[in-house]
């Protein structure tokens, strides 16, 4: 039995189509940034001596994770059939939070908070692998 597509499927196809390649070209720029930010690290590094050398280290390599979890959840849209798993939003968001505490720990009590809102995210992360709410 042929089956001739709706209009609206002739419609949610071509989204889907737009959402696929505006993807793969956000992927081509984040791998160009995570190139340039590899040459950064590498600078960082042999620039040795210098006090503010460590923060910029561990900053540098945090934003390269970010670049790198970004890139896996795009991969990981593809692999799993078009849909975004809810756990690598939550690493995404653990990272930024630890590199805003290492870029801007001045303040006690904002570093709590932010300690705090990465507390949430583990038992929201926790929830989430749960047997109860797995879906993968």
């Amino acid at each position: 039995m042929n089956v001739k597509p709706t209009g609206g499927q002739y419609i949610a196809l071509a989204l889907q189509w737009v959402l696929n390649l505006g993807l793969l070209a956000l992927a081509v720029i984040l791998a160009v940034f995570l190139g340039k930010e590899t040459l950064h690290l590498a600078n960082v590094l042999l620039n040795t001596g210098e006090q503010a050398s460590s923060y910029l280290l561990i900053e540098g390599i945090v934003i390269y994770f970010l670049y790198f979890e970004f890139i896996a959840l795009i991969v990981k849209y593809f692999q799993s059939g078009y849909h975004f798993p809810l756990r690598y939003f939550v690493y995404i968001g653990i990272t930024a939070i630890i590199r805003l505490i290492i870029v801007d720990h001045k303040n006690p009590f904002d570093t709590l908070c932010y300690s705090g809102a990465i507390l949430i995210l583990v038992v929201t992360l926790w929830l989430a692998n749960s047997n109860r709410l797995k879906r993968e």
